[in-house]
């Protein structure tokens, strides 16, 4: 489902954005030098499943890896993501842990 949209960073309302049909999912963050803080993951109904969910995540953290940033996840639904998928732990700042 998620191949066929874009994934769209509003740096003017500071999130990540995936529209799919008339609904949209959306990351809240917080950019500080050079540390993105996911705050709020909001997904609608209809679009709520483990696989849309693990999927927006992830396009969120290679959009975010192709910048080299560090990320601070905030928000518990994008820690529990972070604590299970290894290769994103790399993009936690120096002494924060998961």
């Amino acid at each position: 489902m998620t191949e066929t949209v874009e994934l769209i960073d509003n740096d003017f309302l500071r999130q990540f954005e995936l529209k799919v049909d008339n609904d949209m999912a959306v990351i809240e963050y917080s950019l500080q030098e050079r540390k993105i803080f996911l705050t709020k993951m909001v997904i609608p109904d209809v679009m709520k499943s483990d696989t849309f969910e693990k999927e927006f995540l992830a396009m969120v953290f290679d959009n975010i890896k192709d910048r080299n940033i560090s990320v601070v996840p905030t928000s518990p639904e994008i820690a529990k993501f972070v604590r299970s998928n290894r290769k994103y732990k790399r993009m936690l700042p120096v002494g924060i842990r998961i």
